[in-house]
Formats: structure tokens, C-alpha cells, sequence
């Protein structure tokens, strides 16, 4: 089965997701990444999904969840990228995910990890 590459850089987790998401990578990455936040101690995680066009309520419920994981572990987390589809996707669907943070751009959301890793 595929992976999704997890990145360490300096006290942040990155991860982009390039390939189109199925139920089983989505689960993957959920444990990957609660793994890797544990064993590196990551104060931030920064979810890029720029690539995904649609998503559909799973994987929106997954993005929920990474986020309340990373929270409950002590790591911010903030998903970039979301194109617009997506996002009214996500509305109509009455997914609001709150509690997680967004940003435009991968710069935008490093600089918003900063200000909340700061900030505790």
C-alpha cells in the first residue's frame, strides 16, 4: 500500500498530499502521523492538500481528525492549499471542522504554526 511522505522540518511535520486520497491512505497517514508526532515530539503539523480536487465526507472527517489527534499530542495543526471546490464541498456536506486551522499557502501556514507554537 502507498504511503504519504511525512517531512520533519525543525519542529513542524509536513505533509502533501499528492495522489488522490482513498479510505485506506487516509487511515495510513492518521497513524503515521500520530506516530511520527510522538517519536519527533512535532510542535506543529502542516497538512498541504493543494492537490486534492474533491473530497467527499470520509476524508473530510479524517482532516477533522488529524487535527484533534495533533491537538490532544500537543502539535498544532494547519491544512493549506484547499481550493475551492473542496471547501464548498466541505460546506454543503455540513462538515464545518472545527478547530482547524487554515491558511492559503504553505507560507501562510508555517508563519501560523509559528505565531501558535509561540503563542503556548
Amino acid at each position: 500500500m502507498d504511503r504519504i511522505p511525512i517531512l520533519r522540518m525543525g519542529e513542524f511535520l509536513l505533509v502533501t498530499i499528492q495522489v488522490d486520497m482513498h479510505d485506506q491512505l487516509a487511515l495510513a497517514l492518521q497513524d503515521d502521523l500520530s506516530e511520527r508526532i510522538s517519536r519527533t515530539s512535532a510542535r506543529g503539523v502542516l497538512l498541504d492538500i493543494s492537490a486534492l480536487d474533491i473530497v467527499d465526507s470520509f476524508i473530510g472527517r479524517m482532516i477533522s481528525t488529524i487535527s484533534g489527534l495533533s491537538k490532544i499530542m500537543d502539535a498544532e495543526t494547519v491544512v493549506v492549499g484547499m481550493q475551492p471546490a473542496v471547501a464548498i464541498t466541505l460546506v454543503e456536506l455540513g462538515l464545518t471542522m472545527p478547530g482547524v486551522l487554515t491558511a492559503l499557502d504553505v507560507e501562510r501556514g508555517m508563519n501560523l504554526l509559528r505565531e501558535r507554537v509561540q503563542t503556548q
